[in-house]
């Protein structure tokens, strides 16, 4: 079997997707259990359905941007067609890993297996990761400024939780800039120089159990650098309007879950924004698949505020909308993509044998 095949099928294991729904729903369950809340289920029929159908359009929105962004990225090369394919495996992957390890080793696979040699699959992931990771350190300190301190929580924390959520946050920042700086280095500005510190560092002692690994990501490195050198304005441009545009409809769908049960002024809008940012960076932190039981655990605090009895009911659905599907459509996806790309792989090895033999 390929090798990268068996990479594909262990990470997508039936155990993998396991474990996350099962975090998710114990914490879901204990949410409303340890404080007898079972009943405040009930109110979900007060909703507003307009504003639940508006996340479910921002849902679709964000999506579709996802897509507009990796076809753009890969200069048009995957169809609509392979970018949803592309989208959905990625989502899929993401959501059965930590959030602080991402799907990014598997989305190199996926789209090396659309057909994109490995030196550009490499280089769109790490751009991808660079895009992603910029908007978050540019946007939270505009989001620290407009809110004037309020972004961190306060309901149902004590000083000395709040103090361990804002260590949290700026350790996570802090992590966030540190990589996406040396990502830009490495891919933009030096990457032989990159390769050779990789080489250096872990020639002493310890770390030369990482030498041939390192070895390797230097080699990535400069593949990537190479595939992104070159590219215009325009395509720029557009990298960067679609992460803004995806990152804020990803946002933008708890405004819409929110307003769906408790009135929404525009301040209080760009407040939960701002907060939403803010507690994705802690949440990037998180060592469960997709961050399963934790945001589940967090979520109260960040937004029980606005919502006060409707706090529940809201992350359950958050979590409905945002996470669960992915794990669904991905189960889906995933047989037909193999198939699809393995079989192609197969076909095509076939007929160069043929042709090798003629």
């Amino acid at each position: 079997m390929d090798q990268n095949k068996k990479t594909i099928l262990k990470s997508f294991s039936p155990i993998k997707v396991l474990i996350p729904v099962l975090l998710g729903l114990g914490a879901t369950a204990w949410i409303f259990i340890k404080d007898d809340r079972v009943n405040e289920l009930k109110g979900i029929a007060q909703a507003n359905v307009w504003w639940l159908m508006a996340a479910l359009v921002v849902l679709v929105i964000r999506d579709a941007g996802y897509m507009y962004r990796i076809r753009s990225l890969t200069d048009k090369y995957l169809t609509w067609r392979n970018s949803v394919d592309v989208i959905m495996l990625w989502e899929f992957a993401s959501a059965i890993t930590p959030s602080v390890v991402g799907g990014t080793t598997i989305a190199t696979i996926i789209l090396n297996k659309e057909g994109i040699p490995l030196g550009k699959s490499l280089a769109y992931v790490m751009l991808t990761a660079v895009l992603d990771n910029m908007f978050f350190i540019v946007a939270a300190p505009i989001a620290l400024l407009l809110t004037q301190g309020q972004v961190f929580p306060t309901f149902n924390l004590d000083p000395a939780d709040m103090a361990k959520l804002q260590s949290a946050f700026y350790i996570s920042y802090g992590l966030i800039a540190v990589y996406t700086f040396v990502m830009i280095y490495a891919l933009f500005v030096r990457p032989r120089a990159f390769k050779w510190l990789l080489l250096k560092a872990t020639s002493l002692g310890f770390l030369r159990k990482w030498r041939v690994q390192a070895f390797q990501h230097g080699n990535e490195i400069i593949w990537a650098s190479e595939q992104l050198k070159g590219k215009d304005f325009n395509y720029w441009a557009r990298a960067i309007i679609s992460t803004v545009f995806v990152w804020s409809a990803r946002y933008f769908l708890l405004n819409c879950l929110i307003a769906a049960f408790v009135e929404v002024g525009f301040a209080e809008h760009l407040l939960i924004l701002s907060r939403n940012l803010i507690f994705w960076i802690v949440m990037l932190i998180a060592i469960t698949p997709g961050g399963a039981g934790i945001v589940e655990m967090a979520f109260p605090s960040f937004f029980g505020l606005f919502l006060g009895p409707f706090s529940g009911i809201v992350v359950v659905l958050y979590r409905l909308i945002t996470y669960y599907p992915y794990l669904i459509l991905g189960s889906i996806f995933l047989p037909r993509w193999i198939a699809k790309v393995f079989g192609r792989q197969h076909k095509e090895q076939e007929e160069l044998a043929s042709r090798y033999k003629n």
